[in-house]
């Protein structure tokens, strides 16, 4: 067994350096360790309650029904499409160095900025969001310096855990996954078993709060709700180069992350709801999640809201996790200001160092930009997501051209043109519905960051940046067996 694993390790790190990099980073990611840093990420125990009560506010149940199972099918042909161009090109720089070998740099370029971006406001929505949570649990006194500070302190413990400990992260995020199976079924097994719940029926109830908009409005803003849950699933991508055999594992992480993430999340938004007494007055709660639990539970209410906020701590710590990777490759062809020092690698810890702690210092910087939490996860969806789209988008039209030829191990043959169209539907719908009021800011701060990055490219790197190293095609795969 020890010796198969060294021909693995041996292998894969042949076909990285085939790729045209060197093996830095630690590799000791097996298949579910890569599963668990996508599924902690996308933790529906941080998006599903965070952003609760803007579902409810805006859909109301129809929203927790039907709206999360929607997102949940119209996502997965973005993780399928994805999981295929990941086994293709099992490296750090994941999305960035799909968009530049199969479209060219500008369009490597473009993905890389508009992923860092998305990651580092999502990195900030979890932990601002886990923040929001935290103040009045802990009974501090309510007001944005307080909840600045606890952000502050989060992210500095997530930061410092992944400087320091690239095993215990490791460990963290196996331990995360199922920290947050057993937190949803103790929550779910909690209601379904002790409080009073609702008739089915009431999931089809059109309620929103929101005056001033058809009810079709509300709904399509509320699914912000599931959309922004539904991100950070490329983080499997990013930890390829930690991973062993990545062209197998990484593409399953990512797409079974999005599927078990829907099925665990439906039923914990769907019993939640049935659980509520009083919808008007719920949608009307400071936090109608926490108001729901502990109408219905009383202190056993409250005490579940602190399991759901330690997933929100194994969410962000994963965030980070990513979020590193992305600056780490990135900076290692040069695309970054100050790539020489993200670039680095600790000779101590093995872990990119810099763009961990460069990675929190942005997110903390999102914060600043807006105190609207739902711009925040806005913001990070539609930068995410495009940043999806972009290398989906130039495999099809590569493959399609026959220039991707030979793929990787996890393929979605004669599916795939479809599967692809259906992604970048879904991708261009989900831009549109995220930046409508009251999120328009993010709206904005997206257009300005592509008007900036096209004059940036346009004026300064498109003679500078060659883009990654890798070739044409995908370094061919041992057909050993492990």
């Amino acid at each position: 067994m020890a010796h198969s694993s060294e021909r693995q390790l041996e292998r894969d790190a042949e076909q990285l350096r085939r790729f045209g990099y060197a093996q830095q980073l630690l590799r000791g990611m097996g298949g579910f360790s890569n599963f668990a840093v996508s599924f902690s990420i996308i933790s529906v125990l941080t998006g599903a309650v965070t952003l609760y009560g803007h579902g409810l506010r805006f859909g109301g149940p129809l929203v927790m029904s039907a709206g999360w199972l929607l997102v949940t099918l119209l996502t997965l042909p973005v993780a399928a499409s994805l999981a295929q161009l990941a086994s293709s090109y099992p490296t750090a720089g994941a999305l960035y160095h799909w968009s530049a070998i199969l479209g060219g740099p500008g369009w490597g370029f473009l993905t890389a900025w508009l992923n860092t971006i998305g990651q580092f406001a999502i990195t900030a929505g979890i932990d601002y969001g886990l923040a929001e949570f935290l103040a009045p649990m802990l009974g501090l006194p309510a007001g944005r310096h307080t909840v600045l500070a606890l952000y502050a302190a989060l992210l500095l413990s997530h930061a410092l855990l992944n400087h320091v400990g690239v095993r215990a992260v490791a460990l963290l995020n196996d331990l995360s996954a199922w920290y947050h199976m057993a937190g949803v079924a103790l929550l779910v097994g909690a209601l379904v078993a002790m409080a009073p719940l609702r008739h089915m029926g009431f999931l089809l109830e059109r309620f929103s709060a929101e005056s001033g908009h058809p009810y079709w409005y509300g709904f399509a803003v509320g699914l912000l709700q599931a959309g922004w849950t539904f991100t950070g699933y490329d983080a499997s991508a990013h930890v390829s180069e930690e991973t062993i055999d990545p062209a197998r594992k990484a593409p399953w992480g990512i797409f079974l992350s999005v599927a078990v993430s829907g099925v665990v999340g439906w039923a914990l938004v769907i019993v939640v709801t049935l659980a509520i007494r009083d919808l008007p007055a719920a949608a009307a709660a400071a936090n109608p999640f926490t108001f729901i639990l502990s109408g219905a539970l009383g202190r056993l209410g409250a005490a579940l809201v602190w399991v759901a906020m330690g997933a929100m701590w194994f969410c962000g710590l994963a965030s980070v996790t990513s979020n590193s990777r992305m600056l780490f490759a990135f900076a290692r062809d040069g695309g970054l200001p100050g790539s020489r020092a993200l670039a680095q690698v600790s000779p101590r810890f093995r872990s990119p160092h810099v763009a961990v702690w460069t990675a929190a210092a942005a997110a903390f910087a999102v914060a600043l930009w807006a105190d609207a939490y739902s711009a925040i996860v806005a913001l990070s969806t539609i930068a995410l997501y495009a940043s999806y789209g972009v290398p989906i988008a130039v495999g099809l039209i590569a493959r399609r051209s026959g220039r991707w030829r030979e793929r990787g191990p996890w393929d979605l043959g004669r599916h795939s043109s479809m599967i692809n169209v259906l992604a970048l539907a879904w991708i261009a719908i989900a831009t549109v519905l995220f930046v409508l009021p009251p999120n328009q800011l993010s709206g904005y701060t997206f257009a300005g960051s592509l008007v900036l990055l096209g004059l940036y490219w346009f004026g300064w790197m498109k003679g500078r940046f060659a883009g990654p190293r890798l070739g044409t095609e995908p370094a061919p795969l041992s057909s050993e067996n492990p």
